[in-house]
């Protein structure tokens, strides 16, 4: 859902150039027309608008998907008009939605005969994904309170505070503490031990990360399920561990195979991993696979039987489309093992490039590790005369979006640039954004230095604005058009 305002001072019609040779008068911007207009003038209108879009594959901020090849492309446009949930009027959209879990359950070396169904579903994200294991978790352990004549009340999840915020909507949407173990300059990620003091009777689960969003890095799942144990035998509990496997889990099978952090270890019991990242589909997938059938609580599935037949549900939605899922499909038969640790390799390779420029700079410290998600996160080695902020600001103007941002509790102190390598980013792009990134920063240190001058050298004697005045105004005027774009944007909260 997305919480939407408007402006109020802003013009609140529509105008097109190349459309007003149908549309004479303005269309509101807030309110719907009052006649219907050609449909050729719709799509200009819109086309036009969406023109100040950024490149989605210069989008070095996202981890989601940009680019899929043309056959599955044609295949998305024939199943837009299926309705995913309609499980009798598609019942070979449906298979393919059970295959699709069984690879990634049996990817995940979940403990599936040859003959055994996988217990998992298909959903819009890695957000929804966490929102059904966090039910389950929650179901779990209030059931197994309830057996023992204990409190039910206040449940708790212990996790890293480099937490993608779906794990706090979770908290906050479904009444469930979240116990954060804050980071540290240099260790950015959740500290095991510290995370294992903090489990209670009340901990429903400790949620680990397969490739943190702030530096990709994965954290030490079989550490922490070696910890759990022994306090679980201590205690008497029997805490388990939820894998959040968004960004890293069609990573981790591919390049680091000898990783243990899925199913072989025994406390994890369900996994979740977007399918629209290095899943190498379109954004809106996302999937989320339990151990077994008895870590899913049978009162949490409903049964409806109005579309024709007995179906069995279990999403926060009801209807969505089917495309993704059948893109899912074909990425996986079309690339099958070596072709994703084909596509992960080339990745890897790029954030080599991307890392080694950097380093040569000697401007930059490398923040990520080398095990972990492609992307580079690196901080600048003197901050003083400009910041990581500026650079991201500065970068826009070739097209480039890289976030810069300061990292969570406790080492907000540090502030990082990020860039995340998918499929679509070539070595030749690497060699280019590394270019731009230099001509950014030489500019900014120039300006600094002209900036260290005496006041009467910033004008020539006959009064004109020096090249540095000159660069400041630009800039300014710059600043001020960007501050005024998105100010009049339509706001949202997602």
């Amino acid at each position: 859902m997305v919480i939407s305002s408007t402006t109020p001072d802003y013009d609140q019609n529509l105008h097109s150039t190349f459309a007003s040779r149908y549309v004479r008068t303005s269309l509101p911007r807030f309110k719907m027309p009052d006649q219907p207009i050609p449909k050729d003038a719709a799509y200009q209108i819109i086309n036009d608008e969406l023109m100040l879009d950024g490149n989605p594959r210069l989008n070095l901020a996202s981890f989601v998907t940009t680019w899929m090849e043309p056959e599955c492309d044609k295949l998305i446009m024939s199943s837009l008009n299926k309705n995913y949930v309609d499980m009798d009027e598609y019942p070979v959209t449906t298979e393919l939605q059970n295959r699709c879990v069984n690879m990634i359950a049996h990817l995940f070396n979940a403990p599936v005969g040859e003959n055994d169904t996988a217990v998992g579903v298909g959903t819009v994200g890695s957000s929804e994904a966490i929102m059904l294991a966090g039910l389950a978790f929650k179901r779990k352990w209030q059931e197994k309170r309830k057996s023992e004549g204990k409190t039910y009340q206040n449940p708790n999840i212990v996790t890293g505070s480099n937490v993608q915020v779906c794990w706090e909507k979770f908290a906050r949407y479904f009444e469930v503490d979240l116990k954060m173990v804050n980071l540290k300059e240099d260790y950015y990620v959740m500290d095991p031990v510290k995370a294992v003091e903090m489990v209670d009777e009340n901990t429903i689960c400790v949620a680990a990360i397969l490739g943190s969003t702030m530096t990709g890095e994965f954290e030490d799942v079989k550490l922490l399920n070696e910890l759990l144990m022994n306090k679980n035998k201590e205690t008497g509990w029997n805490t388990p561990i939820h894998v959040d496997a968004a960004s890293g889990g069609f990573v981790a099978p591919f390049l680091y195979p000898d990783l243990e952090w899925d199913f072989r270890l025994p406390l994890v019991k369900s996994i979740n991993v977007s399918g629209h990242k290095y899943g190498l589909v379109y954004a809106g997938v996302g999937w989320v696979v339990w151990r077994t059938k008895e870590d899913l609580p049978d009162e949490l599935v409903f049964h409806i039987n109005y579309l024709g037949s007995d179906q069995p549900t279990f999403t926060l939605n009801f209807s969505k489309g089917s495309s993704q899922i059948i893109a899912q499909y074909y990425q996986f038969i079309r690339l099958g093992f070596e072709g994703y640790k084909d596509v992960m390799t080339n990745c890897n390779e790029n954030a080599r490039v991307v890392k080694e420029g950097l380093e040569n700079t000697g401007r930059f410290n490398i923040i990520s590790k080398d095990i972990g998600v492609p992307l580079v996160a690196f901080s600048l080695k003197d901050s003083s005369r400009y910041t990581v902020f500026d650079i991201s600001e500065s970068l826009r103007r070739f097209g480039w979006i890289v976030p810069a941002y300061t990292m969570p509790p406790d080492a907000q102190h540090i502030s990082v640039l990020r860039v995340v390598i998918r499929e679509d980013f070539s070595h030749s792009l690497a060699d280019r954004l590394i270019a731009d990134i230099v001509k950014v920063v030489n500019e900014m240190e120039a300006a600094k230095s002209t900036d260290n001058t005496s006041d009467n050298t910033r004008n020539t004697p006959d009064g004109e604005a020096s090249e540095h005045s000159k660069r400041e105004m630009q800039l300014g005027i710059s600043k001020y058009w960007r501050r005024f774009v998105h100010g009049n944007k339509t706001s949202s909260v997602c």
